[in-house]
């Protein structure tokens, strides 16, 4: 007779917590015999707008939407057909969340003293100037060197100052000694490990490495930003390595008493989730806004054509730190967004792709999407948005398959400076994110890239990605192997991920010319002479 626990070996649980720009999530996954999500719920997090291209969330809803996840989640997990799981399965928990979004609270009262600034919050351009002032040339660039990242309104550093600068109940606790600084993942470990009453006040260095306050090499605050954006090191959390054992939940919610084991910004789990670890692997994340981020070992590679350099992950607190290159398309689904909210090309309740595909090109029309300037390679604040080429011929599906063009040709943007900072060509693009179920933008995408694009078949990579990290702090040997062993622990345990292929179609020739038209119109955008057609 064969012993029940060897007909059935479910084994432990993960339960995720995915904390994104618009939804908080609760996730949980099975290890055996393969990670595989068992259920999840989501709830939306308001986003509040005091003034124009100002993006603020109430840090309270957050923390509130997460916890009434976590029991709708465990409810869902309970009442499963047939009934093998409960909440004493999960033996650890990851969370992921949006990165550079920050905050600042009370130490002692748990309340936050403002809201959290958003990361493509944008009233930061005047705070930007006056640190500018006091920097040699006025380089942007000055701080890469130490930290990866340019001075942007886009990183938390900045937020910070301006809180501290302009919020006088934050000024007033700076001076008292009594307020925590910290990004999501942060102000959610601290209240879920006990708040005021011992609450672990730390982060993990993905999340780190977007503030433009650590040092990429230490991995630790560098005093010399710190004095450049006026910002004390004891309001600072803690950091720490993306995998280890950070604390067991003890705030009453349904996780109670399950160890944290994994915490990472959330385009670095999906870069875990799309299992690219080897150097020169490329995942490119399709949201309203798109995140490319290259892996590139264990060297700091310094981009010189826009790009930032991160952490992408840290395994534990003896493994190797390995570092990305990462560029962001400010508006990539957003562009969709904008022709049906603003010019009421686009309605709600119509296919994108069944319109652009109506049509066998663009017409020659291109759309440069600088709504909030340009990002990555070009760093254009003072970028305006611009469809030209438009001819008597131009119907509305032009131009929304123009729009589905400017995000390949942005993504391309960024590839060639990868490439260049790499000194090796990128062979194929991993893709997820909602956007990617788009077929034509992914055969776009693979067209004007010259470049294979394997669309991930799991429902979502970011959460898989941080359920692999916690996994792994657990100690499930059975499910990942030690750092060094990474990927084959990946091939054994049924963890590879099947994809969609979208093969190259067109010429190289064909690329050459409507990428060289591309560069044209994203130089109008920022000049006043006409694109040559």
């Amino acid at each position: 007779m064969v012993e029940p626990k060897k007909m059935f070996d479910k084994g432990k649980l993960i339960a995720v917590i995915d904390e994104g720009t618009k939804t908080a999530r609760v996730v949980i996954f099975k290890s055996k015999p393969y990670f595989e999500e068992l259920c999840s719920h989501a709830i939306e997090i308001e986003q509040i707008h005091p003034h124009d291209r100002w993006v603020e969330q109430d840090a309270l809803a957050i923390l509130d939407g997460v916890n009434k996840c976590a029991t709708e989640a465990i409810g869902k997990l309970n009442n499963l057909v047939p009934s093998v799981y409960s909440k004493s399965d999960i033996a650890a928990v990851g969370i992921t969340n949006q990165r550079e979004t920050v905050l600042i609270w009370d130490k002692y009262t748990g309340k936050p003293l403002y809201n959290a600034i958003v990361w493509n919050d944008a009233r930061t351009e005047e705070t930007v100037e006056k640190v500018l002032d006091k920097i040699p040339n006025r380089n942007k660039d000055y701080c890469k060197s130490i930290s990866g990242l340019p001075i942007s309104p886009y990183f938390s550093a900045l937020k910070i100052k301006w809180l501290k600068e302009n919020v006088p109940e934050i000024n007033d606790a700076f001076k008292e000694k009594r307020c925590l600084i910290g990004t999501i993942d942060t102000w959610l470990v601290w209240n879920l490990t006990g708040g005021p009453n011992g609450g672990q006040h730390i982060t993990d260095v993905t999340n780190a490495s977007r503030t433009l306050l650590m040092n990429l090499e230490t991995l630790q605050w560098d005093t010399d930003l710190l004095k450049i954006f006026s910002i004390d090191i004891d309001a600072l959390p803690e950091i720490r390595s993306s995998s280890e054992m950070f604390g067991k939940v003890c705030n009453g919610s349904a996780l109670d008493n399950i160890q944290i084991c994994g915490i990472m910004g959330n385009q670095q789990s999906s870069l875990i989730g799309q299992m690219c670890f080897e150097k020169g692997q490329t995942k490119v994340s399709y949201r309203n806004a798109c995140f490319l981020m290259c892996n590139t070992g264990e060297e700091i590679v310094h981009s010189k054509q826009g790009l930032v350099t991160t952490v992408a992950y840290k395994m534990g607190k003896n493994q190797p730190t390995i570092y990305a290159l990462e560029g962001s398309v400010a508006v990539g689904g957003t562009a969709l967004l904008w022709l049906g909210n603003k010019l009421g090309i686009l309605k709600p309740h119509e296919n994108s792709e069944l319109l652009a595909s109506s049509v066998f090109s663009t017409g020659d029309v291109y759309f440069v999407p600088a709504l909030n300037g340009l990002y990555a390679p070009s760093w254009k604040s003072d970028a305006k948005g611009i469809i030209c080429g438009l001819t008597a011929f131009t119907t509305r599906n032009h131009i929304i398959r123009a729009a589905l063009e400017s995000i390949c040709f942005q993504t391309h943007d960024i590839l060639e400076a990868i490439e260049s900072c790499l000194g090796m060509k990128v062979r194929k693009l991993n893709v997820d994110g909602p956007m990617s179920e788009n077929n034509l933008l992914m055969q776009l995408q693979a067209d004007l890239s010259g470049l294979p694009v394997l669309r991930t078949k799991v429902n979502d990579t970011t959460a898989l990605g941080i359920a692999l990290v916690a996994a792994h702090s657990a100690d499930m040997e059975d499910v990942f192997c030690p750092q060094s062993n990474i990927g084959d622990s990946l091939e054994t345990n049924k963890i590879v991920p099947t994809f969609d292929i979208f093969h190259v179609l067109t010429s190289a020739e064909e690329r050459e010319k409507r990428y060289k038209k591309w560069k044209m119109a994203v130089d109008r955008s920022s000049h006043s002479y006409e694109i040559q057609t």
